[in-house]
C-alpha cells in the first residue's frame, strides 16, 4: 500500500515498465480521470484499445496541464491526450488522430444577466480558465489577458466552485466535462450552468492524441494506423456510445 501511495503521489496510475511508452493526460473528466487509484474515461479507453492494438503496455500519469503540455512537446517519444488541435499547437506537435469530440461554451450562473453576442463583448467579465488549456490558449490568441479578464486555475472542478461562488463570471469549458462537474459536486447542472455563448471555433471540436515534434514520424504513423484499426473495429464507435 505504501509502495502504490508513493506512486500515486508521483502521479503514476497504470502499472510502469521500462519498455512502456509514457502518456500524459490531466484531470479532464469524463475523458481522462482519476478514480480509484486508476486513470479512466471516454478518451483513457480510446488510448487503452490503440495500446491493445499495437501490443504495448502504457505508463500513464495524470499532471497538471501546462506541466504535461511541456514535457510532450519537448520530450521524444511521449504521447499526450486529451489535446486540442489549434493553429497556435499545429507546428508543436505530431497527430495521432481524433478520439473524442468537444463542444466549448462561456457559462455562466442562473439569475444573472449577461449581455455577450461576441468573444469581443466577453471581455468585460472575469472568466475562469485552466493554465495551458485550449480554453485559455484561444482566449489569449484572441486579446483576452491572463489576471485581468482571464483567471486561471489549475484544476477544472476549481473553476466550477469559482463560478458558483460568484469570484468569476464566466467559465469556459467543454459542455460534457462542465455537466460531469457539476453532477460530481452533488449538482443539477441544468439549475446551476447557463449556457451564455456558444464558441464556434471550439463547438464541435476534436481531442487528439499527439507526440512531440521530436519523436519519429515512423513511431506517429504506427500509432496512427492502431487508432485507425480501433475506428474501423467498431469498438471507437462503441466507446463514444458508452460515455455519452
Amino acid at each position: 500500500m505504501a509502495c502504490l501511495a508513493a506512486l500515486w503521489c508521483c502521479g503514476v496510475v497504470h502499472a510502469a515498465s521500462d519498455s512502456a511508452v509514457r502518456i500524459l493526460t490531466e484531470e479532464y473528466p469524463p475523458y481522462n480521470y482519476t478514480e480509484q487509484g486508476k486513470i479512466t474515461g471516454l478518451s483513457t479507453e480510446v488510448v487503452e484499445a490503440v495500446l491493445g492494438e499495437l501490443k504495448m503496455r502504457g505508463d500513464f500519469q495524470s499532471l497538471p496541464w501546462a506541466r504535461a503540455y511541456e514535457i510532450a512537446r519537448s520530450t521524444p517519444d511521449v504521447l499526450i491526450y486529451s489535446i486540442g488541435r489549434t493553429p497556435e499547437r499545429d507546428r508543436l506537435f505530431k497527430w495521432v488522430g481524433v478520439i473524442a469530440t468537444t463542444n466549448y461554451y462561456l457559462f455562466g450562473r442562473p439569475g444573472k444577466t449577461y449581455k455577450v453576442d461576441s468573444l469581443e463583448a466577453a471581455k468585460q467579465y472575469r472568466i475562469a480558465t485552466v493554465n495551458e488549456d485550449v480554453g485559455e490558449q484561444f482566449l489569449l490568441a484572441r486579446g483576452f489577458v491572463k489576471g485581468q479578464n482571464l483567471q486561471p486555475s489549475v484544476k477544472y472542478e476549481q473553476n466550477y466552485e469559482k463560478l458558483k461562488l460568484g469570484r468569476v463570471d464566466l467559465w469556459i469549458m467543454d459542455e460534457l466535462t462542465a455537466s460531469y462537474l457539476a453532477r460530481q459536486a452533488g449538482d443539477d447542472p441544468a439549475k446551476t450552468l447557463v449556457r451564455v455563448y456558444r464558441i464556434p471555433e471550439l463547438t464541435n471540436d476534436a481531442s487528439y492524441m499527439a507526440f512531440g515534434t521530436q519523436t519519429s514520424d515512423a513511431t506517429v504513423e504506427k500509432f496512427r494506423r492502431a487508432l485507425e484499426r480501433v475506428k474501423q473495429s467498431g469498438r471507437y464507435e462503441q466507446l463514444q456510445r458508452q460515455w455519452q
